[in-house]
């Protein structure tokens, strides 16, 4: 079986290079879709309707590729966040978050062109927050990391400095979690070294 193009459906830099640390280089195809379309509560439902139109939205660009889209959200208490508009929300968002925990979801659908076939799942993962000074959260918010991701921090960036612990899949956090994409490539026949 002849491997196809692997597409990241995603403008993510974090989910890019998550992908080239494997040895997989993907075709970068942002979607540019919508996400105010997609209004729903439960957090797994969302982040996998959202990988899911993001994929959608690619997939007819091409002909016989796998095309991957992601989506990620962070619940605490039951409220899911998605990046913050803007720094007061993004701090107002950490004075809520620090000495917590919340549940970082990640939606991930593959979508094979040459098999016709969708695969869609979900990953969690429980982030434990650093207690922190008004000082030190304003100062965090003042890199702009937040502004840029789900949940209002970056792992790979200064946000690991403020995450205490991780409950399960340290990539998924990033955006992307390895573990399952390995298990979606070899839940379509693929081995992942296939995409070495």
């Amino acid at each position: 079986m002849k491997i196809p193009e692997f597409v990241l459906a995603s403008a993510s830099p974090a989910r890019h290079r998550l992908l080239q640390t494997v040895g997989i280089s993907p075709i970068v195809k942002p979607s540019d879709f919508d996400e105010s379309q997609v209004e729903l509560d439960e957090p797994a439902q969302l982040v996998q309707t959202l990988a899911k139109c993001k994929a959608e939205t690619i997939a007819p660009q091409f002909e016989s590729a796998l095309v991957m889209g992601c989506d990620s959200v962070l619940a605490v208490n039951g409220k899911i966040y998605g990046k913050p508009a803007d720094a007061a929300e993004a701090i107002a968002r950490w004075q809520l978050m620090q000495g917590k925990f919340g549940d970082l979801y990640t939606g991930h659908v593959l979508i094979d062109l040459r098999q016709n076939q969708t695969l869609v799942k979900c990953q969690v993962t429980r982030v434990y927050f650093a207690k922190m000074s008004d000082r030190t959260i304003q100062a965090y918010v003042a890199t702009g990391e937040p502004l840029k991701c789900a949940g209002g921090f970056a792992l790979e960036g200064f946000g690991s400095l403020f995450v205490e612990k991780i409950s399960g899949c340290h990539s998924n956090v990033i955006g992307l979690s390895l573990p399952l994409l390995r298990q979606m490539l070899e839940d379509l026949g693929y081995n992942v070294s296939d995409f070495w």
